[in-house]
């Protein structure tokens, strides 16, 4: 146990960098697809970005169901309840393939119907049925290694699914290149060969994973697999008990933004490229944010185990201000050579110029992230996640969204929908730090009591 601030400082460190260094792989994953599929024709790109943006708020919301083992495990680790980390992660594997089962099944009778109601170019039309239609067969192990991540990730072993992350990138990168441009004697897939990549990516994931559980200390002696037990409707109803809030969360934050693309859509085509450019740059420092949200979830909820409130208050002190002064940085890099990070994504200067004016919103986004985010990080280790449920619906989908649309049919245009999204996650933000605190006060007391 660390007793001292720099001790804390010095292993919430030690915790995050892995877990950064995989977040950033993982967007690095997409960020490739995109590249790679765009390389071999504008239709190959169109279809993998509409199949992309129809399985994102499925998937993140779905496997944010699962986040829920890391504060469980957690927890368990926190209270010496070890012996009781088996049983719900067993659980929670079975619970995981049944979730992927029935989403396999479901996709299966809708995505016909869900692309035809988009009006897409043929070819397009073509890309994103066969691409989707590839990736699900990866969805089992996605799912399944998802548990087996948020086990090690719960105990604290965050390194492990780095090495693994890092692993996985350029076998996927290759398997792109291969599939997609058929080289090596295969045949030549366009788009629909970053869905094949993928499954097989998740497939090669989860086989590392598996072997690292049943192989490699302390995860062997947890014995997954060894024995499994029958279906415990308990143990799920408690996973999802959690769980659920946490995917609709992200869910409802995740969607709000492939709606707001949409809704561009009826701008010209330089104000969409410049809105995508500030949009995936804001995506990429968000990495920042999220990383600490989940390393505060993992230290929060091993000392709410250990119930050491104190030390879990300090945590979430020191994940805040890290977030934030990290942002502030951000912000003046941003703010400085705006008109040079949107030069990385298009040589033509008018994009450059309406890409630079959206960084500028994009400062105050990721400033307010940088409070939301950790926040619910910290919540999530108390195991208090229905308030940021009910937050991210009211903050995105009744103030952001609707604020959004009015503005941009005034002239602010474009740029509504980003101060609408802004308002939203400041009300978010604010909202959210009061009831960290009022959560803090009040566990304090009682273990005062």
């Amino acid at each position: 146990m660390n007793t001292t601030k720099t001790g804390k400082i010095s292993h919430f460190f030690k915790l995050l960098l892995p877990i950064l260094i995989t977040q950033v792989t993982l967007f690095s994953m997409s960020f490739f697809d995109t590249i790679m599929s765009g390389n071999s024709s504008p239709g190959d790109l169109a279809g993998v970005a509409i199949g992309v943006s129809v399985w994102a708020p499925i998937s993140t919301g779905l496997t944010g169901i699962l986040f829920a083992i890391t504060t469980m495990v957690a927890n368990l680790k926190g209270a010496k309840e070890e012996e009781k980390i088996t049983p719900l992660v067993t659980q929670a594997l079975y619970l995981a393939g049944i979730i992927a089962i029935v989403i396999i099944i479901i996709g299966i009778f809708t995505i016909h119907p869900i692309l035809n109601q988009m009006n897409l170019d043929l070819k397009v039309h073509r890309v994103a049925l066969h691409f989707l239609y590839a990736l699900s067969f990866g969805i089992l192990p996605l799912f399944l290694y998802t548990v087996i991540r948020q086990f090690i990730d719960g105990l604290g072993k965050t390194r492990t699914t780095m090495i693994i992350t890092i692993i996985s990138v350029p076998i996927n990168v290759i398997l792109n290149f291969f599939l997609i441009f058929g080289r090596a004697g295969l045949p030549h897939l366009g788009g629909v060969g970053a869905g094949v990549a993928s499954a097989i990516t998740y497939w090669i994931i989860f086989g590392i994973g598996f072997y690292i559980i049943k192989t490699k200390k302390p995860f062997k002696s947890y014995n997954i697999f060894k024995k499994l037990p029958p279906i415990s409707f308990t143990t799920w109803k408690s996973i999802l008990k959690l769980g659920v809030p946490i995917g609709l969360s992200i869910f409802f934050e995740v969607s709000v933004f492939s709606v707001v693309t949409l809704l561009l859509s009826e701008f010209d085509t330089k104000t969409i490229a410049a809105h995508t450019v500030a949009m995936n740059f804001a995506s990429m420092l968000y990495m920042v944010p999220l990383s600490i949200s989940m390393a505060l979830t993992i230290v929060v909820g091993f000392e709410v185990g250990a119930k050491d409130f104190q030390s879990a208050k300090e945590y979430s002190k020191i994940g805040l201000l890290m977030a934030v002064l990290i942002a502030s940085v951000f912000g003046v890099i941003i703010y400085l050579f705006r008109y040079d990070v949107a030069g990385w994504y298009t040589n033509d200067s008018s994009v450059q110029y309406l890409a630079g004016g959206f960084l500028i919103f994009a400062i105050l986004f990721q400033l307010f992230d940088a409070i939301a985010a950790p926040i619910q990080g910290a919540l999530r280790g108390y195991k208090d996640v229905n308030v940021t449920l009910l937050m991210m619906i009211l903050a995105y989908w009744v103030i952001a969204l609707p604020i959004g649309y009015f503005l941009s049919q005034t002239n602010l245009g474009a740029k509504g929908y980003w101060l609408g999204l802004i308002s939203g996650l400041a009300v978010s933000a604010i909202t959210l730090t009061f009831r960290l605190v009022q959560l803090q006060v009040k566990k304090l007391k009682l273990s005062e009591a």
